[in-house]
């Protein structure tokens, strides 16, 4: 499997994130671990976003949208950082 395709794979919920972990870490890509890392930030984020109730839809609308992002850059073979944050994520999760 290419890193594109690991890429893609790790977008599909915290299963295919695994899957995309898991392939990677014998062979490493580097547009595999760019989106590994991007993910865990974006899953950490909604998470967090969760607890909070004034912002809890808002916060879903911005997690639904930089998915999306993340995901045409995977598709496009892109290394497309999520904005705002996706330097801290990369900066944060450099270990994966």
């Amino acid at each position: 499997m290419d890193g594109k395709t690991k890429a893609i794979v790790a977008h599909i919920y915290w299963i295919g994130w695994v899957i995309a972990l898991i392939l990677n870490s014998s062979e490493k890509d580097e547009i595999t671990s760019f989106y590994i890392r991007q993910l865990l930030g974006l899953f950490l984020f909604s998470i967090v976003i969760t607890f909070i109730p004034v912002i809890n839809i808002f916060g879903w609308i911005i997690t639904l949208v930089f998915w999306i992002i993340s995901l045409l850059g995977a598709i496009n073979g892109e290394m497309k950082e999520i904005p705002w944050v996706g330097k801290l994520f990369q900066d944060w999760f450099k270990a994966l």
